[in-house]
């Protein structure tokens, strides 16, 4: 048996949104697992540290920076640096094989589609039915890079996060701040996407949630909301009549989420990052979906329920609705609190 070519450092270009980073995670395992004694360097939006903060999976972190041109010659210089053997590329933009073919890299991996082909070294296609490329999980979408190098794919794969020792402390003095005892039921809402306005759930309709989450369960409720959605938060803590623990003052990041969605015995959620945090911990999840395919996330489905309203529009992947929301609006906030009740049920 010929034996693997030593390879020294692996780059990874990660992917851009805080969902697919997640499902991208039993990739980066088996990646690990294939090169092993290699130094990885992972390459992600700076905001996406926080996501990686605590886990196992890079020695340095580069901030990809290919939008301006004084950020991507910094971005080549890093690379330049650490003097990859192998790259593999998780985004599927052309814009993402630019800086790593500049700082010189040789062998670079990733999806053959976008007009990229000439600068990879190799990669899977994706299959494709009249021109469009079929949905295949995310997850398993990232796995076929894996294999396609030849590496071994878990028989089990699923998404592991890590919270370091700081900020599982910041968590715990933000639940004792809040009040939540440890024998409380406490569920999660999460209203906001960063993708758009298309697949945020009515504010109304969490407002609604949380009354009937609080009455019929007995469950505290934690609402949280990132950068740019405070004015969602406001609007379901003002239309509510339940006690709403609104976290928005406390500026939570993507590092803090972790602890507190871990505590979590259920999120209610928007198709959105958040919801990956809750697969990756087993905290029990309701997922509202509308203009996106269900497709696209179609694994690790056990603790789960996605809902739809299986509207005649959806799904139409437009970050904006050009009608009337019909997808997200026709989900009730009691075909949620049953299938969250039904969800906890089986967890007990």
């Amino acid at each position: 048996m010929e034996e693997k070519p030593f390879v020294g450092c692996v780059l990874v270009r990660c992917p851009n949104w805080v969902g697919d980073l997640v499902m991208a995670i039993p990739a980066f395992d088996c990646l690990r697992k294939g090169f092993e004694g290699a130094e990885f360097v992972g390459v992600a939006k700076g905001k996406l540290f926080k996501v990686l903060q605590g886990g196992p999976w890079f020695n340095h972190l580069i901030e990809a920076q290919e939008k301006s041109w004084a950020g991507l010659k910094r971005m080549v210089r890093r690379i330049r640096e650490h003097r990859p053997d192998v790259a593999i590329l998780f985004p599927n933009s052309f814009r993402s094989v630019t800086p790593i073919w500049w700082a010189g890299v040789k062998q670079i991996y990733g999806y053959q589609r976008d007009l990229r082909g000439a600068f990879l070294t190799g990669g899977p296609k994706p299959e494709r039915n009249k021109g469009k490329v079929i949905p295949l999980p995310m997850q398993a979408y990232y796995l076929e890079i894996c294999r396609s190098i030849g590496l071994q794919i878990p028989a089990d794969p699923k998404p592991r996060l890590y919270v370091d020792e700081q900020v599982a402390e910041q968590g715990e003095k933000l639940l004792l701040k809040y009040g939540i005892l440890d024998d409380e039921t406490l569920v999660g809402l999460n209203p906001g996407a960063n993708f758009g306005s298309s697949k945020c759930w009515p504010p109304e309709h969490f407002a609604r949630v949380a009354e009937l989450l609080e009455k019929k369960m007995g469950a505290r409720i934690l609402l949280f909301s990132g950068p740019g959605e405070e004015e969602i938060a406001r609007a379901i803590v003002r239309e509510s009549r339940a006690a709403i623990i609104d976290t928005t003052p406390d500026q939570v990041d993507l590092a803090l989420l972790k602890p507190l969605i871990k505590r979590c015995d259920l999120l209610v959620t928007n198709d959105t990052g958040p919801r990956h945090y809750a697969v990756a911990f087993d905290v029990p999840v309701v997922v509202m979906m509308g203009p996106t395919d269900p497709r696209w996330t179609a694994s690790n489905l056990e603790n789960t329920v996605v809902l739809t309203s299986e509207a005649d529009c959806s799904p139409c992947h437009k970050k904006t609705c050009p009608t009337d929301h019909r997808c997200m609006r026709n989900i009730t906030p009691e075909a949620v609190y049953e299938a969250g009740q039904e969800l906890l049920k089986e967890n007990i």
